[in-house]
């Protein structure tokens, strides 16, 4: 492909006009992106590799940032469905937070999906907030040969660091039917690092971010708004309905 040429990348719901330019991916942006660009450059600062690199916004106005090479873990999980691998997925996470926790947001800083925030604050303890990815997913975890990553920044926000953690045992265990299993939750949260406080609030955890997911997608599709309306009735609302039912079954 020639330098300058665009590649359409698909997958995401809300990641049309995602394209690939060479080693770079040039990404719409939105009143969030300021601080989202603030993050990632606060990650480089301190030498977290799992996430892409940003390099300022192109003659287009979109975000251009790294091209993480490496398959993506759904949906074929891949690694993502072995042991080690979802040790390693707990272990990014892990140290995702670890390197945030010395972020500090710029003052005007503008979050995408604000309202979401407030399904969180019930579980807000001492610990406070951190700026969690909080679409922390197989669909955004790129698996590279020497690097794993995550991709797709644009929800990150505050948060309490377990409500981005329930999502992960979401979105890499509980999503699939297949190797749904309370061995993998284990396999996941302990490589994270999870205390035995912390575990035994993590199945009340889940279904709150469960609930929370689809709350939103019920309000936007009742607004009209798309994608949420064609997700609503495509497919998603019965998908997340079902996690809900597999996550009581493994997550306990």
């Amino acid at each position: 492909m020639p330098p300058s040429a665009e590649e359409p990348l698909a997958g995401g719901n809300l990641s049309a006009g995602v394209v690939r330019v060479g080693d770079t991916v040039r990404r719409p942006t939105g009143p969030w992106t300021p601080a989202v660009h603030a993050l990632l450059r606060h990650l480089e600062s301190v030498g977290f590799d799992g996430a892409p690199r940003v390099h300022g916004i192109d003659e287009k106005g979109r975000e251009i940032l790294d091209f993480l090479p490496g398959a993506m873990a759904w949906p074929v999980l891949g690694a993502l469905g072995t042991d080690d691998g979802l040790a390693r997925a707990g272990d990014l996470l892990r140290r995702y937070h670890d390197a945030v926790a010395s972020f500090t947001p710029p003052a005007d800083a503008e979050w995408r999906f604000p309202n979401m925030a407030a399904d969180a604050e019930p579980w807000i303890d001492a610990e406070g907030t951190i700026v969690c990815h909080n679409d922390c997913a197989a669909w955004n975890l790129v698996m590279g040969d020497d690097r794993w990553g995550l991709i797709d920044w644009d929800v990150a926000g505050p948060r309490p660091r377990l409500w981005d953690v329930a999502y992960a045992v979401v979105g890499m265990v509980v999503l699939d039917p297949d190797t749904a299993s309370a061995h993998r939750v284990e396999v996941l949260v302990g490589a994270y690092g999870l205390d035995a406080a912390e575990r035994r609030r993590l199945p009340d955890l889940v279904r709150a971010r469960i609930g929370s997911s689809i709350g939103n997608m019920r309000l936007r599709a009742e607004r009209g708004e798309e994608p949420w309306l064609s997700m609503w009735h495509g497919g998603h609302r019965e998908g997340w309905e079902a996690m809900l039912a597999r996550a009581a079954e493994v997550v306990r």
